[in-house]
Formats: C-alpha cells, sequence, structure tokens
C-alpha cells in the first residue's frame, strides 16, 4: 500500500526512515529481519530494526551488464548465506550470452559484493531469513530492477513473508513491487514522480566510509539496548 499520493519531502534519510518505522510498527510482522540495499538504505533500514528491535542486515546487489551495452542488464547476483544469481531470461538470449560467460560476469561482480560487505560487516556472516519475516528497505524506488532482484533472492531463502518497504517509489514500480511481495510499505508514490532524491531536502551520495560508520553506530547502541559490551 502508499499512505501518500501527494509530494512530500524527508530532510533526509534517517528521518524518512523513523516514518517509515512509524507505520512498520503498526504492522506487528513476525519475526522481522530487516535487509537494507546499499548504500542509501542503511539510514533508513537503521531506524526502522531500531524500532523493531530487529536484526540488521545488508543485501548487497549487484548489475551483471551485457558486456557491450553495460547498462543493459542481463541479471545480477545478490549477496546472502549462498550468493544468488537473478538472471533476466529475455535479455540474455537477445545478447546470445553463454553460461560460461554469465558465469564469468558473475564472478567479477561477486568479487566486489564480498569487497564490500567485508568492508561494511567485517567477521560477521549473513543473516537467515528462514521463517521470518524479510523486509527490504531503500531509500527509494525509481525503476525498481535492484530490489526486484533482492526479492527474487530473499525468496529462494525460505522467508515467512517477504515486504518491501520505502520511504518513497514511483507508481509504476509501487503497483510492480505489489505483484512480487506480501506487502509493499511506501509511505509516497506520486503520479509525478521525478526521481527519488526529489523527495529529500539531503539526498547527497553516500561513501563507504558513511556506511561503516552508521552500521558500527548501530551495532554500538545495539550491543547497549540489549545488555552487551
Amino acid at each position: 500500500m502508499h499512505l501518500f499520493s501527494r509530494r512530500r519531502l524527508f530532510d533526509d534519510r534517517g528521518t524518512a526512515g523513523q516514518a517509515l518505522a512509524d507505520e512498520i510498527v503498526k504492522r506487528r510482522y513476525s519475526r522481522p529481519v530487516v535487509y537494507a540495499l546499499p548504500r542509501g538504505g542503511v539510514p533508513v533500514a537503521i531506524e526502522v530494526a531500531r524500532r523493531l528491535n530487529a536484526p540488521l542486515d545488508l543485501l548487497l546487489v549487484r548489475k551483471i551488464g551485457v558486456p557491450w551495452q553495460p547498462e543493459l542488464a542481463a541479471g545480477a547476483v545478490v549477496d546472502g548465506e549462498q550468493p544468488d544469481l537473478v538472471l533476466n531470461d529475455d535479455i540474455v538470449r537477445a545478447a546470445g550470452l553463454t553460461q560460461a560467460e554469465i558465469a564469468s560476469l558473475a564472478r567479477t561482480q561477486l568479487t566486489e559484493i564480498e569487497r564490500r560487505r567485508a568492508q561494511y560487516l567485517p567477521d560477521r556472516a549473513p543473516i537467515s531469513a528462514r521463517g521470518r519475516t524479510a523486509i527490504l528497505i531503500d531509500d527509494g524506488v525509481a525503476t525498481g530492477a535492484s530490489m526486484e532482484a533482492a526479492i527474487a533472492a530473499i525468496r529462494k531463502r525460505a522467508p515467512l513473508r517477504v515486504v518491501v518497504a520505502v520511504p518513497v517509489a514511483s507508481r509504476s514500480a509501487n503497483v510492480t513491487l505489489k505483484g512480487l511481495v506480501d506487502e509493499v510499505v511506501c509511505l509516497v508514490a506520486p503520479e509525478d514522480f521525478g526521481g527519488v532524491g526529489a523527495f529529500y531536502r539531503d539526498f547527497h551520495q553516500l561513501n563507504d566510509s558513511e556506511v561503516v560508520d552508521l552500521l558500527a553506530g548501530y551495532a554500538s547502541s545495539s550491543a547497549v539496548s540489549h545488555g552487551g559490551t
């Protein structure tokens, strides 16, 4: 569902996450686990995970582009307990890509995924979605390609339910995502969508060090709230 069709401005990703958490907490999901799509989804997801007192993990998605037309996605690699390869069969057939070529392209992207996970969440194994409500969060959805790959991957991991939660999405992406998951929580899905950044006062591009700091801060606060050291 989307809760507002009119344009709404969020101060930044953190305040958007707080507004999103206000809606999600009402739903009383069973055994929630929050998955952020980096980088922009991290500050949003942190607020939701904090409110739900739920574990937080990352879903790193890397597009597999057609070699001679990299912006054309033949598929995507998504990390997790066992990394998943999600293919766009129509594009693969049209491009004439072989299984060996796809495997090679996927390995390249998986290497980058492993680098990022090691940087963002060192020495921590991915959290299982099995039997839980998997809540996938980004700072917004325009076309939905990365989110669709994340959904396809998480579906293979036997969750109880799959929920997509975003502060803002284009109307078309919102409709598409509703057909792929159990529920979509979207605060703004206007007809006059002009890009995700148009709904934020501060929508600066997060860098790796900011993501690392955000996750470290969340881990520290979670340890304190659970009586850890």
